[in-house]
């Protein structure tokens, strides 16, 4: 049977060295939840927050075939739970992402360059209850806000700033999730928006909200073009890992 775990210290050795800012989430119980298999004395442990859930400890089939939600990215801790989800999902996609360093010292007079480098036409503001609305009507800005319970939620512990053209959200970077020393940084771009330095504008100004409040901006890149901009906003390439995106029907 599967158990949400309440008391998150007890697998916190299962996730020692695992340098993930989402995990932290789920230990720190800001956000996201732990499961278990066994609440007494868990061997096994799933941490799970927004879509990307994390596998730890003991490989334990039925874990892996707990289903929270529709469209899930799980990453494996070892090569033996990468095996269990190939086994258990076939049609898994396989697929490679890029682990950014944690201790980015950052570059304020760079950052604020490029955040103050906007076409005209374009206003950068911060979310606030109407954009956060805004966000959630439109496929590439949902993940902006969406990880977070409730409205009131996101306002209190998210962060993030949007681009706005003629009224509408064309760009932005936002906390896909929060831990207590930071964020998790979520950016996208409308496609036909591209190539215009507003992804660049919009992650510098939320990176310098960030230190401004003493918290930390975390990078997680789903691709090069990811790392790349990470690299430009001066974060540092850490390595390359394996994950599995699942696509099957909600519980």
């Amino acid at each position: 049977m599967i158990y949400e775990l309440e008391d998150t210290s007890k697998v916190q050795e299962l996730f020692g060295g695992w340098n993930e800012t989402l995990i932290y989430s789920c230990l720190q119980r800001v956000m996201g939840k732990i499961y278990v298999t066994n609440l007494e004395e868990p061997e096994s442990a799933f941490a799970f927050v927004g879509c990307f859930g994390f596998f730890a400890g003991v490989p334990d089939r039925e874990l892996v075939l707990y289903r929270p939600a529709a469209f899930e990215i799980l990453t494996p801790q070892n090569e033996v739970w990468a095996a269990l989800i190939e086994e258990c999902y076939p049609d898994a996609k396989k697929v490679t992402r890029f682990a950014i360093r944690k201790d980015t010292q950052f570059d304020r007079e760079r950052l604020t360059r490029f955040a103050n480098i906007l076409p005209k036409g374009y206003e950068l503001r911060a979310i606030d209850a109407n954009l956060h609305d805004q966000c959630l009507k439109n496929a590439f800005t949902e993940d902006f806000v969406s990880s977070f319970g409730n409205k009131e939620q996101y306002l209190e512990y998210g962060r993030g700033v949007v681009i706005v053209k003629n009224g509408e959200i064309v760009a932005g970077a936002s906390s896909y999730a929060r831990y207590k020393g930071g964020i998790e940084i979520e950016v996208d771009t409308a496609e036909s928006e591209r190539r215009k330095g507003l992804a660049t504008a919009a992650c510098s100004a939320l990176i310098l909200n960030c230190l401004d409040e003493g918290l930390y901006p975390s990078w997680d890149a789903q691709n090069m073009d990811s790392v790349r901009l990470a690299e430009k906003l001066g974060y540092e390439f850490d390595h390359a890992y394996t994950a599995y995106e699942t696509f099957r029907a909600k519980q």
